[in-house]
């Protein structure tokens, strides 16, 4: 080879690893913004991808995801969402009420995907539903508002209880709706409800061993991300004291739980990665309407013979699935 094409050779390859680089750069990033771990994590982020799929976009292929967890740590939310502003992402994915409200405090510019259970509106979210009007836009899972229709179908599934306890988190930004909702039904359907608190591991033990102390009958969990983290401890801790539990998400029955009422995780992160592709082929969080869940399931399981319970026909017919 002459010196002179050796020299063009060098000279073309060095010029193409910027190329590779820019074009590296070039590949749009999502942040994703949770409170909770990667291993308690893997429900929301298969239906994010999932989605992400449907729209074109294959992790690695055409786009990064920058992943930010706060190891339950709800205090460093800000510096998370703060880094990925830093970054310049594309857009961020927020899992929950306060990773939105962390990732809308860090950025004024940057397009915000949330995932909520209770109504943003009210959250102070978005200007409005179906105009947020903003950079932030959104999916409503409900879940914080079914706690109404949780207690009465527990009380199907157990008529004879004339207490049945409640477990929420007192941290959670919506406990005053869920605990107010769940209230003001109990004597509708002629229960009594028992609060019981929990925030951490400590305080669920402890929730579960004042449960059994009181003779409580049956129980409610609320929405939060605290318990969507520790599905399998829940289920563990019911079957283990024999407590007949209704959850929010079907991914506690397939976890091991008894009886839920309210939406998928899996579904529900599919329809928020459905909009961050939409966002990310141009589409303005400003004109995307908010998501509300329009599937909501009763899921049960045959587990229920374990707790010594016959679930009721009517109930079984009503079930959109029944889990062996």
């Amino acid at each position: 080879m002459k010196r002179r094409e050796f020299i063009t050779l060098i000279g073309g390859a060095a010029a193409a690893w910027p190329l590779a680089a820019q074009a590296q750069q070039a590949m749009p990033v999502v942040g994703y913004l949770n409170q909770g771990s990667p291993e308690s994590d893997a429900s929301r982020l298969t239906g994010l991808r999932r989605g992400l799929n449907q729209s074109g976009y294959v992790e690695g292929r055409n786009f990064v995801i920058e992943y930010r967890w706060a190891g339950n740590q709800a205090d460093r939310l800000p510096a998370l969402a703060a880094d990925l502003a830093q970054l310049q992402v594309t857009v961020i994915v927020a899992a929950g009420l306060l990773p939105a409200r962390a990732a809308r405090a860090a950025t004024i510019s940057i397009p915000i995907v949330f995932s909520v259970g209770a109504d943003p509106l009210q959250l102070g979210l978005v200007a409005s539903l179906n105009r947020p009007g903003g950079y932030l836009t959104g999916f409503n899972g409900f879940v914080g508002e079914l706690g109404a229709k949780g207690l009465a179908l527990l009380h199907d599934l157990v008529p004879g209880a004339a207490t049945i306890g409640f477990l929420e988190n007192p941290n959670s930004p919506i406990f005053e709706l869920t605990t107010r909702d769940v209230l003001a039904a109990a004597p509708v359907i002629g229960v009594k409800v028992q609060i019981s608190r929990a925030g951490t591991d400590r305080e669920l033990d402890a929730a579960f061993a004042s449960l059994v102390q009181a003779r409580t009958e049956a129980l409610l969990v609320g929405s939060d991300v605290f318990f969507n983290t520790r599905m399998e401890q829940l289920a563990a801790l019911a079957a283990r004291h024999t407590i007949p539990t209704m959850y929010s998400y079907r991914e506690f029955v397939v976890a091991g739980g008894l009886i839920s009422y309210g939406t998928s995780l899996i579904e529900q992160y599919r329809q928020v990665g459905l909009y961050t592709g939409r966002i990310l082929k141009g589409e303005k969080p400003a004109d995307l309407p908010v998501m509300q869940t329009t599937k909501l399931e009763l899921i049960i399981t045959k587990t229920a013979k374990t707790l010594g319970l016959d679930v009721p026909a009517k109930l079984l017919a009503t079930a959109d699935e029944v889990i062996e």
